[in-house]
């Protein structure tokens, strides 16, 4: 059952009805990516097991035997931006989403100095006719970013490289457990607001520039004066 923590009470209350009087010789899995939103109800009458993300070389193994491949040089970067998930790596084997990645560092790069025009052929590439996988996947990985810039500031450790010169970039634009906050309070709001934008059918291309744009201003405030 995937994923539990996502169910609404209705769904929840039925299956705790079946882990109360569960059928003879019947094994339930059930998948939580957020244990602590579960019922205690419901997590005492089970047997956690948790399951870590995949390392580079058994994500490699895994994809290459579920009929993807992926280049021994770029395990790392894969296992990086897909966390471990082989699902999420066969999505970004499928959309090219290695070199999408490395584009956004190498944009990235220019700040705080944004390439604008840099910044528009991504965001187009984003809007173009039947490319809303394309859209998801720039969202998504900008997300990523931001987390990983975060991430890094707050624990003063770099995570290996998903693209060439990410170790760098990410020193630069946040050495401080302040500027990791700012970039994680910018990750909050920036995607759920362009993901929303796009429900409602606003241009897709002005959606990313303004992701782009609002990056670009914290940058300027976090640079050293």
């Amino acid at each position: 059952i995937d994923c539990l923590d996502e169910m609404n009470p209705q769904a929840t209350n039925a299956l705790l009805k079946l882990l109360e009087e569960p059928p003879a010789r019947v094994t339930l899995l059930l998948i939580a990516h957020q244990p602590a939103r579960l019922l205690p109800t419901i997590r005492s009458r089970c047997r956690e097991l948790r399951l870590s993300p995949l390392p580079p070389a058994y994500l490699s193994d895994a994809l290459t035997q579920a009929g993807g491949e992926v280049a021994p040089d770029q395990r790392t970067a894969l296992s990086e931006l897909a966390g471990g998930s082989v699902g999420e790596a066969f999505r970004l084997t499928n959309l090219d989403g290695l070199r999408t990645y490395a584009t956004l560092i190498r944009l990235f790069s220019t700040l705080p100095r944004l390439d604008r025009p840099m910044a528009q052929t991504l965001a187009d590439a984003g809007a173009a006719k039947g490319a809303e996988s394309r859209f998801d996947l720039i969202v998504t990985l900008i997300d990523l970013f931001l987390a990983r810039l975060a991430r890094a500031g707050i624990m003063h450790h770099t995570p290996p490289e998903a693209a060439p010169g990410e170790a760098d970039l990410i020193a630069r634009l946040s050495p401080t457990p302040q500027a990791a906050r700012a970039w994680a309070e910018l990750a909050q709001t920036l995607g759920l607001r362009a993901r929303r934008g796009k429900a409602v059918n606003l241009d897709p291309a002005a959606l990313l520039m303004d992701m782009l744009l609002k990056i670009d201003e914290l940058a300027k405030e976090l640079a050293p004066r």
